[in-house]
């Protein structure tokens, strides 16, 4: 991580102390003091992050937890945002286009009346990440030309920030539907999703020498474990089902069925609580390069056990290396 203009006055002043030092340079006081010193200043550097994330509902979800985490942690989580709900990589670059083209038009500036510029402008970023649509990340195609148009873009005007991969995941195995594979085609089910777009997310981020943040391989660990993956509550009455009555969605990381007034909705797409959780780890893991393991916080509708499982999966997807 590089460093911001906070960290510049803490150089300056390590640099000045050095030089009193220097007075002194053939006293063991001088390299005590010189290692503090530099210790200090690394750790500093080490504990702050500058996060821009371009997204949608998906990376909220997978970003919920982090600040508390990052806290928790003793880190200084800065983070800036343009995303909307349900937007691919093509809509995003649109936006881009049309503010180029009149810097007046309200249409490119989508994000609470900014535009991407205007955003990634405000700060000096370290990490910026892009993903794309779930429904269209198991399709290759739709990723490009605007991958390459946006992170071109994002290079331009944040040119020493590193570009970061949200690996997004696949539907609940009980969704109605599935996302796109290809042109016209679509995921007969959730490891089809799955597959399609790992593949996908892993040839962008080859394409970009990009690290991935694979919440998408988190998902699905936790979805085809034979202990905590979720199964469908087959003796639940979905045609006369009376509020608040639910089915039994014991360990889902999807929102699934919920009452909405007196609406039994489904919304296998999206993180509940749980899933929201496991996104954190594995982005506090990957961008901090420190093991979620250490983290204390979860949600109060996660329970101790599930607690740990989902700790357990965080650690294996991301394999912090053990210092």
């Amino acid at each position: 991580m590089k460093a911001h203009p906070g960290q510049g006055k803490n150089k300056i002043k390590y640099i000045t102390m050095i030089r009193f030092f220097l007075k002194y340079k053939g006293s063991r006081l001088f390299i005590f003091l010189l290692v503090i010193g530099f210790n200090a200043f690394s750790q500093t550097n080490n504990n702050t992050l500058h996060l821009f994330v371009i997204g949608n509902s998906f990376s909220q979800n997978a970003t919920a937890f982090l600040p508390q985490m990052a806290k928790e942690m003793g880190k200084n989580l800065i983070i800036g945002r343009a995303e909307l709900g349900g937007h691919s990589l093509e809509q995003h670059w649109g936006y881009v286009e049309k503010f180029e083209k009149d810097s007046t038009d309200v249409k490119g500036k989508p994000y609470g009346g900014k535009s991407l510029k205007m955003l990634l402008s405000q700060g000096t970023w370290d990490v910026v990440t892009i993903q794309q649509y779930s429904y269209l990340s198991g399709d290759s195609s739709s990723y490009n030309p605007y991958a390459k148009k946006l992170v071109d873009y994002i290079k331009k005007l944040q040119p020493n920030a590193e570009i970061v991969i949200h690996q997004t995941w696949a539907y609940r195995a009980d969704a109605k539907k599935f996302g796109r594979v290809g042109a016209g085609q679509m995921a007969e089910n959730q490891l089809e999703m799955w597959q399609k777009s790992r593949e996908a997310y892993h040839k962008l981020a080859k394409q970009f020498s990009a690290r991935i943040l694979p919440v998408g391989d988190a998902f699905e660990e936790v979805a085809t474990n034979k202990k905590y993956g979720y199964k469908k509550d087959t003796a639940f009455d979905f045609e006369h089902a009376v509020a608040p009555n639910l089915p039994d969605q014991i360990h889902s990381i999807n929102m699934g069925y919920f009452w909405n007034k007196q609406e039994l909705t489904f919304d296998p797409n999206h993180a509940n609580e749980a899933g929201k959780y496991l996104g954190g780890l594995i982005w506090y893991g990957i961008l901090f390069k420190d093991s979620p393991k250490k983290i204390g916080f979860k949600p109060v509708s996660v329970s101790d056990d599930f607690k740990s499982y989902l700790l357990e999966v965080a650690s294996k997807v991301i394999k912090v290396p053990k210092k």
